[in-house]
């Protein structure tokens, strides 16, 4: 808890400064121009990742990045209702959907059947398991069976997935028809600080540089 209150001492009196400007001009409004749907890993840092300043970046994150496809429900929807938010009342031009290397969420599913006694978790993490089946059933194409390519393919293949279901959105789905919206898909490496990005044309992730 020091610690904390310590880092707040410390920005408003050392690097607000730095922001003083920015923080002024956003003091009644904001237009980030992406948003950004990131794992809640403590390892993620999206403004740091990106290099982007306050109010850059509308930021979703939750367990392994993940994007529901679009429902109408009476239920209480907070990665839904923050994909509405962004798209269509700041109007961001750009949604990236970042994974990353090491991700618990993706990994806790190969062994769900231990995490009773996290119940929601469990709902929530039961929602990839269409994205392991495909790995299971393309690693035992590709003759592979190490852990290592499968927890690659996996973090993935679950970026991909949750970016088709953004698309299940329908005002998501239209500006992207119309061109008016672009969605990315980014694998982020821990270790080396590298982001990857999709190409959905050669369906491989390509080293940004």
């Amino acid at each position: 808890m020091d610690k904390l209150f310590k880092g707040v001492i410390d920005f408003r009196e050392s690097e607000f400064d730095r922001y003083k400007d920015i923080f002024s001009r956003l003091s009644d409004k904001q237009s980030p121009h992406t948003l950004f749907v990131g794992c809640s890993d403590s390892r993620i840092v999206p403004n740091l990742i990106t290099n982007t300043d306050p109010g850059e970046l509308f930021i979703i994150r939750n367990i392994a990045n993940s994007v529901p496809p679009y429902r109408d429900s009476d239920d209480v929807l907070a990665t839904t209702s923050a994909i509405e938010y962004a798209v269509q009342v700041l109007n961001v031009k750009t949604i990236v959907v970042c994974g990353h290397s090491n991700c618990g969420g993706c990994a806790a599913l190969k062994k769900i059947d231990k995490l009773d006694h996290l119940p929601h978790v469990k709902r929530w993490v039961s929602s990839l398991m269409p994205v392991y089946e495909y790995v299971v059933d393309l690693m035992k194409d590709k003759n592979e069976s190490d852990e290592y390519h499968e927890e690659w393919y996996f973090e993935q293949a679950n970026i991909v997935y949750q970016m088709k279901n953004l698309l299940t959105y329908p005002y998501i789905s239209e500006k992207y028809n119309r061109g008016e919206i672009t969605v990315l898909g980014w694998y982020y490496i821990i270790e080396t600080g590298e982001v990857y990005n999709y190409n959905p044309i050669t369906t491989k992730f390509e080293l940004i540089k």
